[in-house]
């Protein structure tokens, strides 16, 4: 059974998944250190998602909440599950978890950005309620 569970610390099994994971999701970032993955454990913005089966970690995603002016808002990030594990429900029970989570923080939307060659996830997506918004994401790298 997939369990779905917050980060709260960082220990050795942690760093090694990120360490696995993140090449999965992105090229041209590494794995964050242990450092940087305290700090993203210790933010009051950020929670980490994982879903572990028997221990093993099979993926994870970021859910960042914030407040602006129009109120109380949720982004997820970083969605990975572990190749091995896909098409096993990983994605859907992160994500419900995620949703879960923003709704008991009081947010009144959440958004999120998938490249349209992930087929699955974009599918994933709109079966959960997404929906496709018309706007340009716009980015810089100071």
């Amino acid at each position: 059974m997939i369990e779905i569970r917050e980060a709260t610390e960082v220990d050795d099994a942690l760093v090694e998944a990120m360490v696995r994971l993140v090449p999965q999701l992105s090229n041209s970032n590494p794995a964050p250190d242990r450092g940087e993955l305290c700090a993203l454990v210790d933010s009051d913005a950020s929670i980490l998602l994982v879903a572990e089966e028997h221990g093993a970690v099979l993926g994870m995603m970021t859910l960042v909440v914030f407040r602006i002016p129009t109120g109380v808002r949720a982004w997820i990030e970083d969605v990975v599950v572990d190749e091995e594990a896909r098409g096993r429900g990983v994605g859907e029970a992160l994500n419900r978890a995620a949703i879960q989570r923003a709704s008991e923080v009081g947010a009144t939307t959440i958004d999120l950005t998938s490249r349209p060659s992930r087929e699955a996830a974009n599918r994933l997506y709109s079966r959960l309620g997404f929906e496709e918004r018309d706007t340009n994401v716009y980015r810089l790298k100071p």
